[in-house]
This record gives C-alpha cells, structure tokens and sequence, in this order.
C-alpha cells in the first residue's frame, strides 16, 4: 500500500521520516488517532472546568468520572484484544471503536448535569476500549521487530499532535465564542467523524498465513501462557500508574494559577507539545539501547513534574511543570508498548495489549479517585507530592526488575 501524504509531526523533517520507512499503515494509523484525538481533548480540555465552575461538580467527582471512564476503556481492551486474537483480524475492531467513540460526542455538548457527562465518558471509553489493543496489535502486525519502537513512537507523536491542537483549538473557540462552551464542544464532533472515515480508506490490513500445523483459534485469554518478562512490564507499567492521575488536574491547576476558564486549557498544550517533540526520538533511540533505561529517565521526570505543579502557584510554573508531565509521557508510552509487543507471544498479542491496558486502567481509576480525595481534603500540594513520591518508587521497581531488561 502506498504511504498517505501526510504532513511530517513537528520536530520531524521529511528525509528522517523517509529514513524511517515505516509502512503507510502505521501513518494512516497515526492520522485517525490525530483526528480522533483533536475531538477528545477539545472537549476534554474544557470539561474540568465545564463541571467544576459550570455545573458544580466536586473534584472527587472528577477524578471519578476520571477514573472510571478510563478503567471502563481498559477493561474492555481485555476483551477486544482476546477477540481479535480470536478473529484474526484488527481492524472491524478498531472501526467499531472510532465510530462507536464519534457518535457518543454529540453527548457532551447536550449533557445539562454531571451524571449525563459521566455517561457520556462511560459509551466513550467503551469505543476506546474497543479499538486500543486491535490497534496496537496492528501497529506491531504490519511493522518489523527492529522498528517497532520507532512505529510506536511515531503513531503516539501523531497521535500527540492531535492531543497538543485539542486544547489550543478550545483555547481559540473559547475567546471566538466569549466563554460559550458548549459551542466548543459541538464543534468538537466534527474531526471525531473524519477520523473514522481515515481509518476505513487508509488502513489496509495483511492477510493471515495459517503457519503448518497450527491449532484452530479459540477465545481463550490464557493468562499463564505470558512470559515472566511480560508480567515485569505490567507490574512495573501499574506502580507508575499510581503516580499518573487524570491529566485532568493540570487544567485544574489553571485555574488555581490565576488563568480564566478560556486560558486554562495551556497546561494541555504545554503538556502534549513536549509529548509529541519527545515520543518519535524516544521511540527511535528506544530501539538501539535497552528500553527500561529510558523508563527510568522518564519516572524521574514525572517526580519533577508532580513537585514542580505542587506549588505551581503562577502560569509560569504551570507551564514548566506541564512541560515536564509531557516529557516524561514521551519517555514512557511509546516505549511501555514496544515492551508489551516484544514480550508477548505473536499469537497472543492482542490479548497481551488488553491484560496491560486493564492493570493500568484499574491502577488508574483508584489513582484518579485518590487525587481528588487529596485535593478536596487536603489540597493540590497533597495531590502531586503524593504522584511525585510514587514516581520514585517506581524507579526503585525499575532497578528491582533490571534482570529481565534485556529480555524486553
């Protein structure tokens, strides 16, 4: 299949990308979570503030609705990672996931109190769930072993771009619409549906070849069947969770940094350009050194980042601190599913991307929920010196799993 043309993500020029060779399945891959994700984190950038100030919601609340949207999504990657396992096939999965995700954003902008944005969130995640572990599957599927970190980066720095547009587009509608924010939300569907439209023209997926001798498949999550390197990588993926709640405390820092509701959204910019700057070089260099090296630079950012929004009491901080939050996503995503794809049976990969993503969602959902425990109680110094600890257990958890590094 051809590459589609397709603008190069900032930081990348057109020779390195040439360079990478990477097949056009993964670029077409990249655009749909770009577009999907401008629709997300429009709406997402606005929601805090849309609950908290607009319709009174607490922060407990929030990290709730948080919490449980993203756990949903995680369990339910469990069952579409085992099922495309099964089928043999990703992507009716993955277009079964965007489509069912775009036509739940019409939600929002209707929702006239928080228990219909709380369901809105649910049937969203629902169709994230769905398509996660298909799509990451594919992504390794069509790409060599030695450029997988490299595919990987690149699909989440495209998919960043999407997340770093989000909120500047909120930013943007915000002032154009005088602070009407559900006018920014429905404008907001609008990419959700193009995406599905790119994934369904651009995504062509290889045939299977039934190897000689090979057993019929059969829905069986055989979890014993994972090799212990797969197993260091989920436990080590789940203490670092504990120390990343909701992003959704960033824009809430905003506000208690003197910015008005239409401003607040910077701290998602700050956040997702230095994500998108930083996960393709990662994601590259992830592939000449051992992996795990660059989880422990990516931790020790996050301890920085959690400290520095602790007392981030002016925009400048907020926009340091959110900077750092980004660098270490990119030090870390990209590079936590290389992990999972090089440690998991070919046969079982999908379903290995399904385990993972539901011990982080679970880890998340109680991560989220104590963060505004935290913040309502005690305040958000509490809540990021909390995550800022936690990151630095997760680097001694690192150095405890160093024996299997070599075998991810």
């Amino acid at each position: 299949m051809a590459d589609v043309p397709i603008p190069p993500a900032a930081g990348m020029t057109a020779p390195q990308v040439r360079s990478a060779g990477l097949p056009g399945a993964v670029w077409a891959l990249g655009l749909t979570s770009l577009l999907m994700d401008i629709s997300s984190e429009t709406i997402h950038s606005v929601l805090p503030t849309f609950l908290v100030v607009g319709l009174g919601t607490s922060a407990v609340y929030l990290g709730v609705i948080e919490g449980v949207a993203e756990a949903t999504a995680s369990i339910v990657k469990v069952f579409s990672g085992v099922l495309s396992d099964y089928m043999g096939r990703r992507k009716p999965l993955a277009l079964l996931g965007y489509g069912m995700a775009a036509l739940t954003k019409p939600l929002f902008p209707l929702a006239s109190s928080a228990g219909t944005v709380f369901l809105a969130r649910f049937i969203d995640r629902i169709g994230k769930g769905i398509r996660g572990a298909p799509r990451d599957a594919l992504v390794a599927d069509v790409t060599p072993p030695d450029q997988r970190g490299a595919a990987f980066g690149l699909r989440q720095s495209l998919d960043t771009v999407g997340a770093f547009a989000g909120p500047v587009l909120a930013m943007i509608l915000a002032v154009a619409f005088t602070g009407e924010l559900r006018t920014v939300l429905w404008i907001a569907v609008i990419p959700a549906f193009l995406s599905v439209i790119v994934l369904w023209i651009g995504v062509r997926e290889p045939k299977v070849q039934s190897e000689p001798g090979a057993k019929p498949r059969s829905v069986n999550l055989n979890v014993r069947a994972m090799p212990a390197s797969f197993w260091v990588v989920c436990t080590v993926a789940s203490v670092f969770m504990l120390s990343r709640f909701s992003e959704a405390f960033l824009v809430l820092v905003g506000t208690r940094a003197g910015l008005t509701p239409a401003f607040a959204p910077i701290a998602l910019v700050a956040m997702n350009l230095a994500y998108l700057l930083s996960a393709y070089p990662v994601g590259k260099l992830s592939d000449r050194m051992e992996k795990p090296q660059l989880l422990v630079f990516g931790c020790a950012i996050l301890a920085m980042a959690n400290f520095t929004l602790a007392f981030a009491s002016t925009p400048v901080l907020l926009v340091v601190g959110s900077l750092l939050w980004g660098l270490h996503m990119g030090f870390t995503e990209g590079i936590f599913a290389a992990m999972v794809a090089n440690s998991a049976p070919k046969d079982q990969r999908g379903s290995a991307f399904g385990i993972f993503n539901l011990l982080r969602g679970l880890v998340l959902l109680a991560a989220s929920v104590a963060a505004g425990i935290l913040w309502d109680k005690v305040g958000p110094q509490a809540t990021f010196g909390f995550g800022s600890a936690l990151a630095v257990a997760t680097v001694v958890a690192l150095w405890l799993a160093r024996p299997h590094w070599r075998t991810t």
